[in-house]
């Protein structure tokens, strides 16, 4: 396989695959219609127009993640595992498109956004194979009569923020890890890399996730939304890669955390 990008339709043919809103209970546009560029840094041109979600957008996208969140957290840690092994085959499947998007939306050389694609498939590779054997102990109490038992269980609704400078093996690492605990997802990347993210939870819905298992939402205000979601209660975990959230206070907020467990 070449790594020279050669053929004339290959950017129009990679772009008309990848929506261009937001997933909630599916693919719907942004209240209100607002949408925002993306640029190839390499050429300064306009490759793709994405909804700018608002707060409003963002509850929502809280709102199909929390009606999902029972549901996801009661179905079985193998039917889990096959949801992900699927998304795992599927991002192989796709490794060429997704590779050449990435290319696009970042301007890694294609050698790069190859092994990028090989990265995040196998976040999903290895989270489907931990979803099967969640933690959990069992120790003596202290009287040595019994053993106490601790069992993890998902804890709920989680946001996943992404940098722009690895845009889909950060989102791998970060959905793979809440999916296989049971836990749903609200998945924000950054403005500057929005469509591998996209691109991802579309895969994932045909993988079989159910609808707001995996809820995708763009936007140029990262800190309008943020801050309507952290505000929330049913949101009940945080994971934030990239610089101190600005313009935040009196919230939830740690940088640079990665889910790598999203039980309690």
């Amino acid at each position: 396989m070449t790594d020279t990008l050669t053929a004339p339709s290959w950017e129009a043919e990679v772009l008309e695959s990848v929506p261009r809103s937001f997933l909630a209970h599916d693919w719907q546009p942004a209240t209100g219609g607002p949408t925002f560029e993306v640029r190839n840094p390499a050429t300064e041109e306009v490759i793709a127009t994405v909804a700018d979600c608002g707060p409003q957008d963002a509850v929502s996208a809280l709102d199909a993640a929390a009606a999902a969140a029972d549901q996801w957290a009661l179905t079985s840690p193998r039917d889990r595992a096959t949801v992900l092994h699927r998304l795992t085959d599927s991002l192989i499947e796709h490794r060429e498109r997704l590779a050449r998007l990435i290319t696009l939306e970042i301007g890694k050389t294609i050698r790069e956004a190859r092994d990028e694609v090989d990265y995040a498939a196998a976040y999903f590779r290895w989270y489907a194979e931990e979803a099967v054997r969640p933690p959990g102990r069992s120790t003596p109490s202290p009287d040595g009569r019994s053993h106490i038992v601790t069992v993890a269980e998902p804890v709920g609704p989680c946001l996943l923020i992404t940098p722009w400078n690895v845009p889909l093996a950060m989102a791998a690492r970060k959905a793979a890890a809440a999916l296989a605990a049971g836990c749903t997802a609200v998945l924000k990347p950054a403005a500057l890399t929005p469509l591998s993210s996209l691109a991802l939870g579309e895969l994932a819905r045909e993988a079989g996730a159910p609808p707001g298992v995996l809820t995708v939402i763009t936007s140029s205000d990262a800190a309008a939304v943020t801050k309507a979601l952290l505000a929330e209660p049913r949101l009940r975990k945080l994971s934030f890669t990239g610089s101190a959230l600005r313009g935040i206070t009196g919230t939830r907020c740690v940088q640079s955390v990665h889910v790598t467990a999203c039980c309690a």
